[in-house]
């Protein structure tokens, strides 16, 4: 078990803060894709909590039916998607999207996805995908951190210069592979040349034998809401072919994205 308290900046409290909830929401995101099954200690380690509190928290998500109980250990139930289908289902960016990835993804016969920001983390919110090239699953709801992703990239390129700073100043960058970028002076070069030239490219930074360039979805006012991506093998494709194959249906599909999500908020 590798999983470390939550390290996210920890949310402002004032008098409507509700610990309780802020633990409890702590303790479902103790199970991920590497850890889906946890007994009572290692969500205690997970979360900081001591194990009764562990313990308490994990007896109620079970009576709620989040959580199920088999023997010594836990486990997240489907029930919990629901805590996130909520969000999605009253956002129109990913239905907007799900056709232009099909139609990219069936044009150049790789995978593709949509990600927004949330924090310092990139969020799948839709993809559409071949050939399973990474060795971590990709769904939606999918989290990477933004600085080692070329979606991310995009993304944080589009914040206004203050938040862009604040970021650079508080974001731990992990070698995630040995290509990965973690001087904060080169990043910020780096975004400065994806704001220049409207697309971020990355070489297996987040992981070994994966490239990936993605493109800025705008809304009607010229804002980056979200990023689309295509994702290559390292062995099958260079740098060079992925900027200049694979680049410009990329940009064609991220303005067509923007260009139906601004039809859809004028509806």
């Amino acid at each position: 078990m590798t999983s470390v308290p939550d390290e996210r900046p920890a949310p402002t409290r004032d008098g409507t803060f509700v610990q309780s909830l802020d633990r409890g929401l702590a303790v479902i995101r103790a199970f991920d894709a590497e850890h889906p099954r946890l007994q009572l200690s290692e969500v205690a380690r997970a979360t900081g909590l001591t194990r009764a509190a562990a313990r308490r928290f994990l007896l109620t998500l079970v009576q709620l039916g989040y959580v199920r109980a088999e023997g010594r250990e836990f486990s997240l139930r489907p029930r919990v998607l629901e805590l996130g289908y909520s969000y999605l289902s009253g956002l129109t960016l990913p239905e907007v999207a799900q056709p232009h990835l099909e139609a990219l993804v069936q044009r150049v016969e790789e995978s593709s996805s949509l990600s927004v920001l949330d924090g310092d983390d990139v969020v799948y919110v839709a993809r559409v995908h071949t050939k399973r090239i990474m060795t971590v699953m990709i769904t939606v709801g999918t989290r990477f951190p933004a600085y080692a992703t070329s979606m991310g990239r995009v993304l944080l390129a589009g914040l206004p210069d203050d938040e862009l700073d604040a970021y650079l100043d508080r974001a731990r960058l992990e070698p995630l592979t040995g290509h990965t970028v973690t001087d904060p002076g080169v990043l910020r070069k780096v975004l400065d040349e994806v704001r220049e030239r409207g697309f971020a490219m990355v070489d297996q930074e987040l992981e070994e034998g994966l490239r990936s360039a993605a493109a800025p979805v705008r809304d009607r006012s010229g804002a980056v809401v979200a990023a689309v991506n295509l994702s290559v093998s390292a062995s099958r494709t260079s740098p060079a072919q992925l900027e200049h194959e694979y680049v410009p249906p990329l940009l064609e599909t991220a303005a067509q994205i923007g260009h139906d999500l601004g039809r859809s908020t004028r509806s």
